[in-house]
């Protein structure tokens, strides 16, 4: 094994995951630099070894422990690197904190990220997930990506059309982007911003504080508020924010089961189909606040599934699985899960 990497062996991965599970990794490097990288995979006993790669473990599901290396990214940073057609270009190391992120973000003077404030995790995440909340996306501001590639061991540098994003989804999802590890991530940010309201309740919130005109502090001040009183803080309590998609079903599933369930609420899309509302369907099946042995599904929003103290991975999946039964058979609606098995 290489002999000037910090390779730890039988690391508990508890404080490494939101929904506090307690798995454990055969082996485990904290990464703080891209040539640790390149150091761990051309040495052959590490090499061989099954590959985790790990950020705020924020969107993902341990179900066992991990018989393989953990690599946890934990590269630093956050500059500004130049403008560019009216936008600052901004960068953050993949370890950097998202939220700190996007607070640094703001206290330069600059809007574009205020409406993602508060989502747990790294900014290496971002881009994988295409993270989204309260009307925004990653891909809406996001310029570049540089990974390294695990197939040749090189760096290079994504474009944001080569991300290929997708709702909750990129090409990092999937085959051909597997082997690409996120090293840092940089966003053009307007310079005349103009606010994002396009989601209702954030569009509510300001208007009953009296808000016409916000600043993108009163904007991530407000989805803040927001998200603090729907959302259980993973510090608190165990979990990875919203557990299933909301689904995307075409125009006529959606009339069909508007016909039966009038107040089934949709979003019309620019393709033509229709976004259901998973966590509404959850509710209507009479799951928001149940337990199923330790897991359960927040009293406050039917989306969130919580580890309400011991639970282990087998736990979740068995509870997310009756979620998805019950929805399935009184709607004929596929949930799929946002966060990663493992």
């Amino acid at each position: 094994m290489h002999p000037d990497l910090p390779i730890a062996a039988d690391v508990s991965l508890a404080t490494l995951n939101t929904f506090r599970i307690d798995a454990r990794a055969r082996r485990y490097l904290r990464v703080t630099d891209a040539r640790q990288l390149a150091a761990a995979l051309a040495d052959p006993e590490l090499a061989a070894l099954p590959r985790l790669v790990l950020g705020g473990g924020s969107n993902i599901l341990f179900t066992g422990d991990f018989d393989g290396l953990v690599l946890h990214m934990a590269l630093p940073g956050r500059a500004l690197v130049g403008e560019r057609d009216g936008r600052v270009l901004v960068r953050a190391g993949a370890g950097e904190h998202w939220h700190a992120f996007v607070e640094w973000t703001l206290a330069q003077g600059l809007g574009g990220l205020e409406n993602l404030a508060l989502i747990p995790g790294t900014v290496g995440a971002a881009p994988i997930q295409n993270v989204g909340a309260y009307g925004a996306e990653t891909r809406d501001t996001l310029h570049a990506v540089t990974v390294f590639d695990t197939g040749d061991n090189s760096t290079r540098v994504l474009d944001a059309a080569a991300c290929r994003f997708g709702y909750r989804d990129s090409v990092f999802k999937h085959a051909e982007g597997a082997g690409l590890i996120v090293l840092d991530v940089t966003f053009a940010l307007p310079e005349r911003w103009q606010p994002n309201l396009r989601y209702a309740e954030l569009a509510q919130a300001l208007d009953a504080a009296g808000i016409h005109a916000p600043t993108p502090r009163q904007v991530a001040d407000a989805v803040i508020a927001i998200r603090r009183r729907k959302l259980p803080d993973p510090a608190e309590i165990g979990n990875a924010g919203s557990f299933f998609k909301n689904p995307v079903v075409p125009a006529e599933q959606c009339a069909r089961l508007l016909a039966a369930f009038p107040d089934l609420v949709h979003h019309a899309q620019a393709d033509g189909s229709e976004k259901l509302a998973a966590g509404w369907l959850i509710d209507q099946c009479g799951w928001k606040g149940r337990n199923l042995g330790p897991a359960g599904v927040y009293p406050k929003q039917a989306l969130v599934l919580v580890n309400n103290g011991g639970a282990g991975g087998g736990d979740v999946v068995a509870l997310a699985r009756a979620i998805q039964a019950d929805v399935a058979q009184r709607y004929g609606v596929a949930l799929e899960p946002e966060p990663v098995f493992v």
